[in-house]
């Protein structure tokens, strides 16, 4: 009997899907051959419909800190599964995740669950907007926020800030309604809101930058960030939909000791089901409805499955002390492909923050904006990522994605990953 292959399957998606795929993500764009496509996940592993296994180091682009199909989350989520699936009415489950995000976080006084990062971030720049009286938002260039319209921009040229969309659809009258600064210019920040910080609604920021390479920022670039908000009276949304509870309890709010007005999250949140939330200061939440003016909805929002499968998988972290076993794994794995391509005279670096890494090519000292980044990055991750992947680790299929380390990555299964990736270097 013939066993179907990726490369079947990839051409039939063709004719239904574009581009074959679901997410841009998922595809090999530039990497001159089909996708694999899995059939199954378990741990630390990804099988293909070929029987071939690969150490996933995606683990979907960053919710699965404890690996995929974690046994204490599974039998929560088959429990869940026997007892609904939805409801479209008040219900226990998000009510015991919103209690325990808050009580928590004392910084998410309030809370609302949506299905995705990018539903997420729309609302709370609704609610800014709202609550300003404003109406532009300034965002960063190599900050992604989902695929809301206003910003899916990038810096344009002329007045200080100014924007262009960067993608199609999107009409310039949207595109200016949002400001762009670049990463790591308090002079520039300070430039753009002596210009138009009257309009300025929000800042919006991922202050931990990880959707195109893994940008860290500076202490003070942020603090200065929360600085000028304060005295032009823009609102400070963090969006932490990957760096929340993934870089620790309190994600990035803990590590910058900065208190942003409103924190968008996703991924972990949901233990691996489709899940988003915005939160922040009760005076600020209040204004969304039905309390307020603020309109949002969704049918299934807050989905009982996900709500359940987020919360075994955030108590789970917190009895195992999660963050800190990751971090110190995570660690050890990317100072052992460092060690590796120093003994192979390669000129790559591993970035790492918490339980994410990124490699690149730029040795001269950390990659803080996007202009940094090695104008040959893809070609030089091509040759790493194709070669990895034939020897059996799986990466983001793209050069400026990071890589996620889960509680299923364990020390002897990373340094067999490292040892892996070493090799596939030319």
């Amino acid at each position: 009997m013939h066993k179907v292959t990726s490369e079947e399957l990839f051409q039939r998606a063709l004719k239904v899907t574009p581009g074959g795929v679901h997410s841009p993500v998922r595809s090999f764009k530039g990497l001159d051959r089909a996708p694999v496509f899995f059939k199954q996940a378990e741990g630390a592993f990804l099988t293909s419909v070929e029987d071939k296994k690969y150490i996933d180091f995606c683990q979907s682009f960053g919710p699965l800190i404890l690996g995929h199909r974690d046994p204490e989350v599974a039998e929560e989520v088959h429990r869940m599964v026997d007892t609904a699936w939805t409801f479209g009415a008040t219900e226990i489950y998000s009510l015991e995740l919103a209690e325990w995000i808050s009580n928590t976080l004392p910084f998410m006084q309030k809370l609302r669950f949506v299905s995705s990062g990018t539903e997420a971030v729309m609302s709370a720049l609704r609610v800014a907007r709202a609550a300003t009286g404003r109406s532009k938002i300034l965002k960063f260039e190599g900050c992604y926020h989902g695929h809301v319209d206003n910003l899916l921009v990038k810096a344009g040229s002329g007045l200080a800030g100014a924007a262009a969309s960067s993608s199609a659809g999107i009409s310039a009258e949207v595109a200016a309604t949002t400001v762009v600064a670049p990463l790591d210019d308090e002079a520039k920040l300070a430039e753009v809101f002596a210009a138009q910080g009257k309009d300025i609604a929000a800042v919006i920021i991922e202050p931990l930058p990880a959707n195109y390479g893994l940008l860290v920022q500076r202490q003070e670039f942020l603090q200065k960030v929360s600085e000028l908000c304060k005295k032009n009276g823009s609102l400070l949304i963090f969006d932490e939909v990957i760096s929340g509870f993934r870089v620790g309890l309190a994600g990035m709010v803990e590590k910058t000791g900065i208190t942003p007005d409103l924190v968008t999250y996703g991924k972990i949140i949901g233990g691996g089901f489709p899940v988003g939330c915005y939160g922040g200061r009760a005076e600020l939440m209040n204004m969304v409805a039905p309390s307020g003016d603020v309109y949002q909805a969704g049918t299934l929002s807050a989905n009982p499955i996900g709500m359940r499968a987020g919360l075994v998988t955030l108590k789970k972290m917190q009895r195992l002390d999660g963050w800190n076993v990751l971090e110190k794994r995570t660690q050890k794995f990317t100072q052992s492909l460092r060690d590796g391509f120093a003994k192979k005279g390669v000129p790559l670096k591993v970035e790492q923050h918490s339980s994410l890494f990124w490699i690149h090519g730029n040795t001269s000292g950390t990659i803080r904006t996007i202009e940094q980044i090695p104008a040959n990055q893809g070609a030089t991750f091509k040759g790493l990522f194709l070669k990895a992947l034939d020897k059996g680790v799986y990466l983001a299929p793209n050069a400026y994605e990071v890589g996620f380390v889960s509680m299923a990555h364990t020390d002897e299964l990373l340094a067999e990953a490292a040892q892996i990736i070493v090799n596939a270097v030319e």
